[in-house]
């Protein structure tokens, strides 16, 4: 079947250094890159040399992990203030971070860390955003988080709080496609009901990766291929959404960069209008 540029131009990888050497020899047949922010904050080195040289190539997405929007403790100005500088150097075409927070009296965990969905976390995190959208001056993404435990405070259906935030703000929302499954067996609820209620003119970008089911949770570790229940739930989403730009995730056990295009051609193919 014969993709139309449009479509093709919407399938995304996550840039990983395995890959480094594929994109510095070649040019890989792939609308945008995305990376992770903090990987590029230093002065100077190899994989800003790289990063310099992908960026003329391809659309690139900024995709933040570390700066803890929704920490107790205030926004971190050294940390966004990198950001900032990163988003000066690379002119991306998307920002995002997520709806979490992973840090707490100066130290950092190596997880995102799910919100209490309450009216005072919804405030915050609208302040918060806010915030970095006038620092960074532009719309910035947030996503919503994989969880293993919910919080007995909370009042409001996770992605109800990821909408609000959206409209309260003006920010847009990175939907991320597995984290929604692995959250709604984790959590027993319907994930179909829930896409259902997001407000789809906000949806500016969609995740997909893989998880490991063991015999208590799943657990979101984007180290396999994206399942056959995620792919289902996507088709869902894209149906109710429309083409969107989707990028497939790959962050554990990274495999050749020829599996990960192997699974943004099936991003392609159900982006095909004969499949929206």
């Amino acid at each position: 079947m014969s993709l139309s540029p449009a479509t093709r131009s919407l399938a995304g990888i996550g840039l990983r250094a395995a890959h480094y050497r594929d994109f510095l020899d070649g040019r890989p047949s792939i609308g945008w890159l995305e990376v992770h922010s903090e990987n590029y904050f230093g002065d100077g080195g190899f994989d800003l040399h790289v990063l310099d040289h992908v960026r003329r190539d391809y659309p690139l997405s900024l995709h933040g992990v570390g700066l803890s929007l929704g920490s107790a403790d205030d926004l971190n100005d050294v940390h966004l203030a990198k950001l900032q500088r990163l988003v000066e150097r690379t002119d991306p075409l998307l920002v995002s971070e997520h709806l979490c927070w992973g840090a707490y009296g100066g130290r950092h965990f190596n997880d995102l860390l799910p919100l209490p969905y309450t009216e005072e976390a919804l405030g915050m995190m609208v302040e918060r955003v806010d915030r970095v959208q006038t620092v960074l001056g532009r719309r910035i993404l947030v996503e919503n988080v994989s969880s293993y435990l919910q919080y007995r405070d909370s009042t409001i259906p996770e992605l109800e709080f990821a909408a609000e935030v959206v409209r309260r703000s003006g920010c847009g929302l990175l939907l991320d496609i597995n984290n929604l499954y692995v959250n709604s067996v984790n959590h027993d609820f319907d994930p179909y009901a829930a896409l259902a209620a997001l407000p789809a003119k906000n949806v500016d970008e969609i995740h997909l990766a893989g998880h490991t089911r063991t015999e208590i949770c799943l657990i979101d570790d984007h180290g396999s291929s994206v399942t056959a229940d995620v792919w289902k739930l996507y088709s869902a989403a894209i149906a109710r959404l429309g083409p969107i730009r989707t990028l497939i995730e790959w962050d554990t056990q990274i495999p050749a960069l020829e599996v990960l295009l192997a699974e943004a051609a099936k991003v392609e193919t159900l982006l095909s209008p004969a499949h929206v």
